[in-house]
This record gives structure tokens, C-alpha cells and sequence, in this order.
């Protein structure tokens, strides 16, 4: 997987494309897919010497691909700032 701009895509952003043979395709049918829906991937399977681009019908942006993280920070996160560190420190 190399990443590339292509132009006409989404103002010709930096985005993956994924260059496969059809064998290496139907081999990895549905991990290929997931790549495209879940990473925003392109992915180009050659077969008897054309191309064929498989693209996602949206763009995914990188915050919907965020994991939740609830239990990070427990409580208010302006009360960290008045935490004495110190004890967590060495010399």
C-alpha cells in the first residue's frame, strides 16, 4: 500500500491506494472492503491489463475513526491542573 495523491478526489487530498492483483482481491475480498469503508483506502485491482477502483461513495475523516475512551479522565479535567505531581517524579 502506497500512499499517493489523486487528483479528483476530494481536492486532491493524500489518500491510500492499494494496487492488487484480482487473485491477491478475491483472496481478501472482505478485508479488502473494510479497508475501503473503514480507512478511506483505494484500492486498484488490475485484471487482464485494466483497472478497476473500488472508493468508498463518502470519504472517511480521521475523527470518525476516534475510539471512545470513557474511563480516561474520571472527573473534571480542569481540577488535573491543581494536582501536586510531585510524588510521580524522579530525580
Amino acid at each position: 500500500m502506497t500512499p499517493r495523491t489523486l487528483r479528483g478526489y476530494t481536492n486532491a487530498r493524500s489518500v491510500r491506494v492499494m494496487k492488487i492483483t484480482a487473485s491477491e482481491f478475491r483472496a481478501n475480498v472482505m478485508g479488502v472492503l473494510d479497508d475501503v469503508l473503514d480507512k478511506g483506502t483505494i484500492v486498484e485491482v488490475r485484471r487482464r491489463g485494466r483497472t478497476i477502483r473500488i472508493v468508498a461513495d463518502r470519504p472517511t475523516r480521521k475523527l470518525d475513526r476516534l475510539v471512545a475512551r470513557p474511563d480516561f479522565i474520571v472527573g473534571d479535567p480542569d481540577s488535573l491542573v491543581h494536582v501536586d505531581w510531585s510524588s510521580h517524579w524522579t530525580s
